[in-house]
């Protein structure tokens, strides 16, 4: 099996290590497979110099060179996919079959966003004789960009390939449980010639980073992926030096399975889904409302195929559902699934840890949660499924707008009208009709309400990362 990478900052086009580092714990086995440099303050004010001249360079380099460097940094990233995604399955934990095909879609989120970064078109404003009026798209400047551990690989590409795409320099907060797949993102760069400064990766105490870099004047974007109340901590202190930001935060995502529906199709599909990543996705489908007359077939099915999810080691080709990322994960389902039970929910499977050695949990179905559970106002953000029953298409959309999240939201039904009110009512930045796949690269993704703003991917993803300049010309003075 490949070597777990040696792990290193990368600072104005440099590799280097640090004064400090910590170990990386392998989530199956909770053994160490690596010792990660934490950035101190002068590494940070190295990348913030190196990220203002990379700036300059970069902006200048014309779209389809921007976009070139990028078409070959994912080459080289699809060349590396097996190294890449074994060092993904040992910090992270997921099945290597599910890691290979993270690092397919962040190449996905490059190619894309290069292909974008020559589309960035400005306009014509009609005008009288004599004046011209026309808009220009410009980069913003220096990104500080902070991604999360669930997805070590697909994560930062969206927000490095966004960012470089448009013009902009990049400093990335990597999580520190799962970095190996930025610093994989970070060689196929350097090796792609992106030039010194325009991509910055550092590893370090979020709180610290964070602070450090966001008041900064010269950082123009604070992107961050993450929980709700992180991002709210985040703009916060953006909003104090009047930098604008682009937040991808938590769900909390309803499933409304209607009565028209195929009914042991959409449970074995809603199962599947719902132990992907081991539920650590926050787009997973989670709040189950299924009408009243398909209930019990519904919830029969999707018990028994969420049951017999294979559990163990992502290095195992037969499994289908590694550990949870760390172990403070267990104590917060554990939590979760106590309450429930105390309010009167009923455990149709699951509910516990598994073994004493790393952190495995068991797929778990709750049925019949009350309201007044704290699993159904708080994202599990684990193998954690709640299927509730429901009498009226009208009564599921209600409870799917019941909770302060509003970023995925997916329906199971044959019927238009159906469709129409699901897609006019459900208060979700990205709503799915009989699938469960949340977005692409060619479509904009992001939240509404408490799971943030801003959109991600399609054309309209690199819109965050400019400006819109407005010029006026006229061919004589007035």
């Amino acid at each position: 099996m490949t070597p777990y990478p040696d792990l290193h900052l990368y600072i104005n086009g440099e590799f280097r290590k640090a004064a400090s580092d910590l170990p990386v714990l392998n989530p199956a086995t909770e053994e160490e497979i690596g010792r990660l440099p934490h950035a101190e303050k002068s590494d940070l004010d190295d990348a913030l110099d190196a990220a203002e001249q990379g700036f300059k360079t970069w902006r200048k380099v014309a779209p389809i060179e921007r976009a070139n460097v990028l078409y070959r940094a994912a080459a080289l990233m699809r060349e590396r996919q097996e190294e890449i995604a074994t060092a993904i399955t040992a910090e992270h934990g997921k099945p290597l079959s599910q890691a290979r095909l993270e690092v397919i879609r962040g190449c996905e989120f490059f190619e894309w966003d290069a292909g974008e970064a020559t589309r960035t078109y400005g306009r014509i404003i009609p005008s009288a004789p004599g004046a011209r009026y026309s808009v220009h798209h410009q980069p913003i400047g220096t990104v500080a960009a902070f991604s999360p551990w669930n997805f070590p690989m697909s994560q930062p590409c969206r927000k490095v390939a966004g960012a470089i795409a448009s013009g902009c320099s990049i400093i990335l907060k990597a999580a520190e449980e799962t970095p190996a797949g930025a610093l994989h993102i970070a060689r196929a760069l350097h090796d792609a010639g992106l030039p010194p400064g325009v991509l910055n990766l550092v590893f370090g105490t979020p709180a610290e980073i964070s602070d450090h870099l966001i008041r900064q004047d010269s950082v123009r974007l604070v992107a961050f992926t993450g929980s709700t109340a992180v991002g709210k901590h985040l703009t916060t202190l953006a909003a104090q030096h009047m930098t604008p930001v682009l937040m991808e935060l938590g769900g909390h995502a309803p499933v409304i399975v209607c009565e028209d529906t195929d009914v042991e199709a959409a449970a074995i599909s809603g199962a599947e889904r719902k132990m992907r990543n081991a539920g650590q996705v926050c787009t997973s489908p989670t709040r189950f409302f299924v009408h009243e007359s398909i209930f019990d077939a519904y919830a029969e099915t999707f018990v028994r195929r969420a049951g017999a999810t294979i559990v163990g080691n992502g290095v195992d080709p037969d499994v289908e559902m590694g550990p949870l990322a760390n172990d403070r994960r267990i104590g917060a389902l554990t939590d979760l699934v106590d309450d429930a039970r105390e309010k009167g929910a009923e455990i149709r499977t699951g509910g516990s840890r598994l073994g004493d050695t790393g952190y495995f949990f068991e797929p778990t179905v709750l049925a019949n949660v009350p309201d007044n559970a704290r699993v159904m106002q708080e994202e599990p953000f684990g193998p954690l499924a709640i299927i509730n029953p429901v009498a009226s298409l009208d009564e599921a959309i209600e409870k799917a707008n019941s909770v302060p999240y509003g970023l995925a939201a997916y329906g199971f039904t044959n019927r238009a009208d159906y469709v129409d009110r699901m897609v006019e009512s459900i208060e979700a930045g990205n709503v799915s009709i009989n699938t469960l796949e949340a977005s692409l690269p060619e479509t904009p993704f992001g939240g509404v309400k408490s799971s943030g703003y801003g959109r991600e991917g399609g054309t309209e993803g690199l819109h965050n990362y400019m400006i819109t300049k407005n010029i006026m010309h006229s061919l004589s003075i007035v």
